[in-house]
C-alpha cells in the first residue's frame, strides 16, 4: 500500500515539476535544453523565434494575424526589435512603422498595442507595467499608461525630448531608465505615477563615439552592452565606465546579445542596407542562417535578471 501512495506521489512531482520548466521557459514548444533565437525578420513584416540548433522557425507573430486592427497593421512595417518579457513569457516588440506591442508566446495574443511613431527602435517595461519607447528619426522617448484591456479606447502618453533616441534599459538595482542617444548616455528616474507616467532626466555621460544605437544589458551580469556606429562597448552602471570591446567586426553592428556557458555572443551586422539573412557572433562565425530573410535585430531569448525580478507576472496599470 505505501508503495502505492510513493508511486502516485512520485507521478504528481513529476507532473509538477514538468510544469514549473514550461513556467519558466515561457511555452511546450520551448524546450530546456535548446537555444532559441528572436528575430526581427522585415522581409514579411513579422517575429520569429528559431531554433539556433536545428536551423528552423518556430513560431511567427504577423499583426494582421494577431490580433491587430487591420487600420494599424501599418504601425509594424519594419520591425526593429523585440525583447523577452515576463520571465520569457511575453515578447515586447517595436517597429519602424511607429508600432509597439505586448505578446503572448503561447497563443500569439497581442495583449496592448499602441502607436508611438517616429522610427520606433525600442521600448521597455517599467516595474509598474507601463511601457516606455525610444524613437529615433523624431527624438524622443514615449511613456504609456498601459491598460491591456483598454488600449483601444484611448491611452495616456507623454514625450521625452531625447536626441536620436534608439534604446531603453530599466535598471531594478537602481531604480533608473537607462537610454543612450548621439554621443549621450543618459539615466532617467520614474515618477512611478500608473495613470499619468513620467520621467526626470537624472544625468548624462559623453560617449566615446556617436550615433549610439543599441544598449541591452549582459546576460547574468551587473553591465550593459552598447553599440554605436563604429564600436561595441560594454557599460558599467555603478561607476559609468564605458570599455571598448574587440571582436572580429564591430562597425555598424545593430545589437549584442549574450548568454550563459555555451551561448555564442551575437553581434547583430547588416549585409544589404540595415539587414542580413544570417546571425553571426563576435568571432564571425555564422549561428543561424536563411535566405530570404531580412534580419535587423537578434537576441537569444532568455530572461533578463538585469530589468526585471526572477518569475516577475504581468503587470496592468490601471
Amino acid at each position: 500500500m505505501y508503495s502505492y501512495y510513493f508511486l502516485q506521489m512520485k507521478n504528481y512531482l513529476l507532473i509538477l515539476g514538468s510544469c514549473l520548466v514550461q513556467f519558466i521557459t515561457g511555452d511546450a514548444f520551448i524546450q530546456k535544453d535548446k537555444k532559441y533565437l528572436l528575430i526581427t525578420d522585415q522581409s514579411q513584416n513579422r517575429i520569429l523565434i528559431a531554433d539556433a540548433d536545428a536551423g528552423k522557425i518556430t513560431w511567427e507573430w504577423k499583426p494582421e494575424n494577431d490580433g491587430v486592427l487591420p487600420k494599424d497593421t501599418k504601425w509594424f512595417s519594419a520591425p526593429s526589435d523585440v525583447k523577452p518579457v515576463y520571465n520569457g513569457k511575453y515578447l515586447l516588440i517595436v517597429a519602424s512603422g511607429g508600432g509597439v506591442a505586448l505578446v503572448r508566446i503561447s497563443d500569439k495574443k497581442t495583449m496592448f498595442y499602441a502607436y508611438a511613431g517616429g522610427n520606433t527602435h525600442s521600448a521597455e517595461v517599467l516595474p509598474d507595467g507601463n511601457i516606455v519607447t525610444a524613437s529615433s528619426t523624431a527624438n524622443y522617448l514615449m511613456v504609456f499608461n498601459t491598460d491591456t484591456l483598454n488600449f483601444h479606447d484611448s491611452l495616456y502618453q507623454k514625450k521625452i525630448y531625447l536626441p536620436f533616441a534608439h534604446n531603453v534599459v530599466w535598471d531594478q538595482k537602481r531604480q533608473l531608465l537607462w537610454s543612450a542617444g548621439r554621443n549621450k548616455l543618459y539615466t532617467y528616474k520614474y515618477n512611478f505615477n500608473c495613470l499619468k507616467p513620467d520621467l526626470i532626466l537624472a544625468d548624462s555621460t559623453v560617449l566615446p563615439d556617436r550615433d549610439a544605437h543599441d544598449l541591452y544589458p549582459v546576460y547574468g551580469k551587473d553591465q550593459l552592452w552598447l553599440t554605436t556606429l563604429g564600436g561595441v562597448f560594454s557599460v558599467n552602471p555603478s561607476t559609468k565606465k564605458v570599455t571598448a570591446i574587440e571582436a572580429s567586426s564591430i562597425k555598424d553592428i545593430k545589437n549584442v546579445s549574450s548568454g550563459p556557458d555555451g551561448y555564442a555572443t551575437i553581434m547583430m551586422q547588416p549585409k544589404t542596407s540595415w539587414w542580413s539573412d544570417e546571425i553571426k557572433d563576435d568571432k564571425g562565425k555564422t549561428i543561424f542562417k536563411l535566405e530570404g530573410l531580412k534580419i535587423y535585430k537578434a537576441r537569444w531569448l532568455l530572461t533578463d535578471t538585469f530589468s526585471y525580478p526572477l518569475l516577475s507576472g504581468v503587470k496592468i496599470c490601471r
